[in-house]
């Protein structure tokens, strides 16, 4: 059994499972390897236009899997600071491989979401949560930085930097109710509507042109590095002139005259 599962429970819909419900679906070299395996897959998969992302259990993601994760670094020659970086930055590069996805990624965070669980959310374009979910860096509090998976990054940008520090430098856990309350959450649910909650999320973005969407997540990611209005205008009219010429935008305007589905080229 895999450690992160993919599969595809509707049309147009993937799903990853983090896949280790025993030990809250904590990470190994196995589950970065079955992570990147199934965000490789993605990058040509036209079929799947947005990807819900939970796990199995109980929890989301509790950090690294520190006893197998030592074990692992033995086995392929030593806990050394230099193995240990390649590991670091393989989990690392997990994050940038979601946001360069060109299909939305959506994290229906069902538990605890720890370390570098809670990046992976991060590293989502869309978080929902259950109230029974939390969210955990404790790096500090155990003798490490903060910042890892580029959250040092993308937290800031999403809460502000004063609340991005406190709970950074802090290491304090915060429920699901806080992180609505300070933006991190697109929407916070009951428990039992969670994954429905997020394939919703999903299905309307499936019926959408999957141009339109992959260009639509590209600009907002390109803007966010932007030094200012002008270059992210810049970026948005050449944006839109690409998707203007696949024919998308002449569908929809046809399926609405006619009160039809559209039905997009992309």
């Amino acid at each position: 059994m895999a450690a992160v599962e993919f599969t595809v429970p509707e049309d147009g819909i993937g799903l990853i499972t983090l896949n280790r419900p025993e030990r809250y679906n904590a990470i190994t070299a196995e589950w970065i390897a079955d992570f990147h395996a199934i965000l490789d897959r993605l990058v040509n998969d036209r079929s799947v236009r947005a990807v819900v992302l939970t796990g199995a259990g109980q929890g989301f993601c509790s950090g690294f899997d520190l006893k197998e994760s030592h074990a692992e670094l033995e086995a392929s020659g030593g806990a050394s600071v230099a193995a240990a970086l390649d590991m670091q930055e393989r989990l690392a590069t997990i994050v940038e491989k979601m946001i360069r996805a060109r299909q939305p990624i959506i994290a229906a965070v069902n538990g605890p979401a720890a370390g570098g669980g809670f990046a992976i959310t991060l590293g989502s374009d869309i978080r929902v949560a259950a109230r029974s979910a939390s969210f955990h860096v404790a790096n500090a509090r155990i003798g490490l930085s903060a910042g890892e998976c580029g959250m040092s990054w993308l937290f800031p940008r999403l809460v502000g930097l004063s609340r991005c520090f406190e709970l950074l430098v802090t290491g304090r856990r915060f429920d699901a109710e806080e992180a609505d309350r300070i933006g991190l959450l697109s929407r916070l649910v009951d428990d039992d509507a969670l994954l429905e909650t997020a394939f919703e999320i999903a299905r309307m973005i499936a019926a959408n042109a999957a141009f339109g969407v992959r260009m639509s997540k590209d600009v907002i990611y390109a803007s966010l590095s932007a030094p200012d209005i002008r270059t992210a205008s810049a970026i948005e009219n050449r944006t839109q002139l690409l998707c203007g010429y696949t024919g998308d935008m002449a569908e929809a305007a046809a399926a609405f005259r006619e009160g039809r589905a559209p039905r997009f080229n992309t």
